[in-house]
């Protein structure tokens, strides 16, 4: 049986701008020449770049760089979400994506039912919801405003809701992108905390944030990425570093 959780072998993914007209279908056919020319003077973005590594079975591996550096993009395709433009990318276990939280929400139910639909798309049957509900319920600190329609909660409530739910699908892989600035200081802890209970179980977690602290914290090993291309993958400490003297504020 394999260790490695997470393998990139010389990955690409590039995008093209202006596949889809802004203006509809209707905007495309009446000024259809304009677009026609349009499409074959279509540009394209290269957001990773031949990028290849390994993450093994319980390590957390976290990911920095400036914004457009491919860190979002990298962590699409671990999810399965994206396909790669050119090469390989394999996994090796059940992953809950921390990519958008409460993207399936749904906002005239209330933040209980929410809980239930949220679970199973991310893939627990119903009676694990059932069984887990009162721990999300504790773990969102929303109190009363869990049987409210979700269309009432600020952002920061929905994020919260949709960290707690996903904080307990017992993953192999977790991933997570940017999450972790929910809620005031304390809830935050919170959530770096249940991190640090997945790592101590042996959950693999990649992790995507611009705090730098956190990385380090968190991490075994980080990715530097710039231009969609990885620039260097060592030690936390070293590799931080490296970032805030020759990438950061770039």
């Amino acid at each position: 049986m394999s260790d490695i959780a997470v393998t990139f072998r010389d990955v690409t993914k590039q995008y093209r701008f202006g596949a889809v007209s802004s203006g509809g279908v209707k905007n495309f056919l009446l000024h259809l020449p304009t677009h026609l020319k349009g499409m074959f003077n279509r540009s394209s973005f290269r957001a990773l770049d031949s990028v290849s590594f390994e993450v093994k079975k319980g390590e957390c591996l976290g990911v920095i760089g400036n914004n457009g550096s491919g860190k979002s993009t990298t962590l699409g395709l671990i999810a399965g979400v994206l396909r790669p433009t050119r090469g390989t990318v394999d996994t090796d276990g059940q992953i809950a994506p921390l990519l958008e939280l409460g993207a399936g929400f749904h906002p005239e139910l209330s933040g209980r039912d929410n809980i239930i639909l949220n679970g199973v798309l991310l893939g627990m049957t119903l009676r694990q919801v059932r069984e887990k509900m009162d721990d999300i319920i504790a773990f969102s600190e929303l109190g009363e405003f869990i049987e409210h329609p979700i269309r009432v909660y600020s952002s920061g409530m929905v994020m919260r809701l949709g960290f707690a739910v996903a904080v307990h699908i017992d993953p192999d892989i977790l991933l997570v992108d940017e999450v972790l600035a929910v809620g005031d200081r304390e809830f935050q802890e919170k959530c770096l905390k249940r991190m640090e209970e997945f790592r101590s179980h042996g959950v693999t977690m990649v992790f995507v944030s611009h705090d730098l602290g956190e990385v380090e914290r968190i991490s075994d090993r980080v990715a530097l990425l710039n231009k969609g291309c990885l620039v260097e993958l060592g030690a936390p400490g070293e590799t931080v570093e490296h970032y805030r003297r020759h990438f950061h504020g770039i």
